[in-house]
């Protein structure tokens, strides 16, 4: 039950750091399209360096999310086959 729960909790983890990445996407793509009406091609290029940055930076996070769902899917079931 316990390990059930501790699923469901992360689960819930899961859907909203998705959520959060969504919306800072977004929001970057919003700054994007004002800085390119505005600032200079440097500010621009500076601004779509930082972009990747975070782009990878939010990949990592995912990956590594990925890996710990996979590890407690292997506890889990190591538990039940042994049980």
């Amino acid at each position: 039950m316990m390990m059930m729960m501790m699923m469901m909790m992360m689960m819930m983890m899961m859907m909203m750091m998705m959520m959060m990445m969504m919306m800072m996407m977004m929001m970057m793509m919003m700054t994007m399209m004002t800085m390119m009406t505005m600032m200079t091609m440097m500010m621009m290029m500076t601004m779509m360096t930082m972009m990747t940055m975070m782009m990878m930076m939010m990949m990592m996070m995912m990956m590594m999310m990925m890996m710990m769902m996979m590890m407690m899917m292997m506890m889990m079931h190591c538990g039940r086959s042994a049980n």
